[in-house]
């Protein structure tokens, strides 16, 4: 059979098919994701799940001149292969290879950057708005996906635009999943109008939208259908359309929230390929954390567990499973997450908020205004701090020491290893009279034994790991692994004194004039940015106490890190080992 596919660079190829030919370019494109994931991995079922709509859309719409985003832009592998990037798509997320994401910089199809959750609409609107003032005659279409329709902000775009006469078009990809099941009252009512109960006037159309649907999102000849006539009508409209996620691979639709981005895989039978290792391995930290919550909540009722739509990735599952009145999924809502906690916080619990540190800048004026502010005593677990990997610079969680120590009454603590983040999450419970926000790397710890039991850390207090007489590295969380590695390479380690401060605020005041009193040069490492960080903190210090010690700061420059292995971003940047070494040679 001929293949369509292969003839395609541009959606203008894609145009000249005819549109019984559709579906079996539909089949080309889900083997072609299915067999570079399956090698390269990357984000799986939510690609799967919209290649229909991808090839209807493109066939319909003038794209690039009419504009698409994606939302959120894990659905947008279909929409990169068949704009002009098929033939390097086994770079995708890759180091020096094409974002995961859609990026302005990459493509003229890729309308706008989306790497978090419900932008499109707001995005969209402006587009639409910026067209009228124009006087240009063009069509604007946001694909809001996987579970993004229930944040807040896409409301806010939907309340906007249903009183303006812009030309958008919102398209409601309805899996029911986001990475997770999708949860609240919302999932509740869009499952009612599939299944036409519901009785009552159709929010969408209260909004001042012209709804259509559902439709199933499979069918392309209806949702072409349903474009076409959609393209004739003007101002604000909205399609539902209802696909599955992971459609076209059968252990990708029977288990959605794995085969979201399930690694390596067999691409003919579908089964996950085992990652090799040696032996037992050390914990992830995001199980770490939820298999302590569990622990200590079953030692004080008080607990309560809260997460944005994470419960899988930051594994507050294990609380959900067990104790699922005290452990809420409150969907794509980061605000609304954290002034949950604080409500809670006031009569008296004691709220674990887990959210991805790239994720809580979401939610930056609630973290001042309703936390830390009246001082409530709220648990911030960020999940993912410092460079994530191949998600790249929409996920990586380089900002949070920057944003969060500027914040009054908050304290800031980073775990070098699984046992400190134990310890620090029991130290919480027992009671502080202010917030904490506790931030870890994603990924695999560095400790066998680390279920020891439970010893209380005394706030705002760091450690000396290793003794020398010249050189002080002053490190910060999981950082110093890699100092310990880069000392171990070193010919004049005993030259070398090693602290962890744990602390970014508040500073250990006590330990560090003893450090400054003792060492002439002083290295600042942390896996955040160096402007405004934890070595901002330290160059603060010395200058607020008149030392004049040579210092020198390592961390993230004052840009944003693309993707690729978390190692090969590390040596990027300088924070491998073997650059470690080397700064540490020219500072002796």
């Amino acid at each position: 059979m001929k293949s369509f596919l292969n003839s395609i660079n541009t959606p203008k190829e894609l145009r000249l098919l005819k549109q019984d030919e559709l579906p079996q370019l539909a089949k080309e494109l889900r083997a072609f994701i299915i067999n570079i994931v399956a090698t390269k991995q990357g984000h799986l079922g939510a690609s799967l799940g919209v290649v229909e709509l991808t090839i209807a859309l493109h066939y319909v719409f003038n794209t690039p001149i009419d504009q698409l985003i994606w939302d959120v832009g894990h659905q947008a592998y279909g929409h990169k292969i068949l704009t002009g990037r098929k033939d390097i798509f086994d770079s995708n997320r890759q180091l020096g290879g094409i974002s995961g994401f859609p990026k302005r910089s990459e493509s003229a199809y890729d309308t706008f950057g989306v790497g978090h959750a419900s932008t499109s609409i707001s995005a969209a609107l402006g587009m639409a708005i910026a067209s009228q003032l124009k006087g240009e005659n063009k069509h604007h279409i946001a694909v809001i996906g996987d579970a993004s329709i229930a944040s807040g902000m896409a409301f806010e775009g939907l309340n906007h635009a249903g009183v303006t006469d812009a030309n958008l078009l919102v398209i409601l990809n309805d899996n029911a999943i986001g990475i997770d099941p999708s949860v609240g009252a919302l999932k509740m009512y869009l499952t009612n109008v599939k299944k036409g109960t519901q009785k009552q006037d159709n929010i969408f159309e209260a909004l001042n939208f012209d709804y259509s649907g559902p439709i199933d999102g499979h069918d392309i000849d209806a949702v072409i259908t349903e474009l076409k006539r959609l393209k004739t009508i003007k101002g604000p409209k909205f399609l539902h359309v209802i696909t599955t996620k992971g459609k076209g691979l059968k252990q990708a639709e029977e288990d959605q929230v794995k085969y979201h981005a399930p690694g390596k895989f067999d691409a003919t039978t579908g089964e996950l390929i085992a990652k090799s290792c040696s032996g037992q391995q050390p914990p992830k930290y995001q199980d770490v954390f939820g298999h302590t919550i569990v622990k200590l909540a079953e030692n004080n009722k008080n607990i309560v567990g809260i997460t944005p739509a994470m419960p899988t990735g930051s594994s507050l599952k294990y609380m959900m499973d067990k104790m699922p009145n005290r452990a809420f999924d409150v969907g794509i809502a980061e605000q609304h997450a954290v002034t949950l906690a604080a409500g809670m916080a006031t009569q008296g619990l004691i709220p674990f908020c887990n959210i991805y540190s790239t994720f809580l800048q979401r939610a930056y004026d609630q973290i001042i205004h309703d936390v830390a502010l009246q001082k409530l005593p709220v648990i911030f677990c960020l999940d993912r701090a410092g460079l994530v990997g191949e998600d790249g610079a929409t996920h990586h969680g380089v900002f949070d020491l920057s944003y969060l120590r500027c914040i009054p009454n908050l304290i800031v603590f980073a775990p070098r290893n699984e046992v400190e983040l134990r310890n620090m999450m029991y130290t919480a419970q027992l009671g502080l009279e202010q917030p904490i926000a506790i931030r870890y790397p994603r990924g695999r710890g560095v400790t066998m034994d680390w279920k020891q039991p439970f010893s209380k850390i005394e706030i705002g207090k760091g450690k000396q790991l290793k003794k020398g007489h010249k050189l002080a590295i002053l490190s910060i969380g999981n950082m110093a692994q890699n100092v310990t590695n880069a000392i171990d390479l070193c010919e004049a380690k005993e030259a070398i004194a090693h602290y962890d401060m744990r602390f970014v605020k508040p500073l250990d005041e006590d330990l560090l004039h003893r450090i400054f009193k003792l060492h002439k040069t002083i290295l600042t490492i942390e896996d955040a940015s160096i402007i405004g960080g934890f070595g901002s903190a330290i160059l603060e210090f010395a200058a607020a106490n008149h030392y004049n010690n040579t210092i020198k700061v390592l961390g993230i420059p004052d840009a944003f890190i693309e993707h690729g292995s978390v190692y090969e971003l590390q040596k990027s940047v300088g924070l491998d080992a073997e650059s470690l070494k080397n700064d540490l040679k020219l500072l002796l």
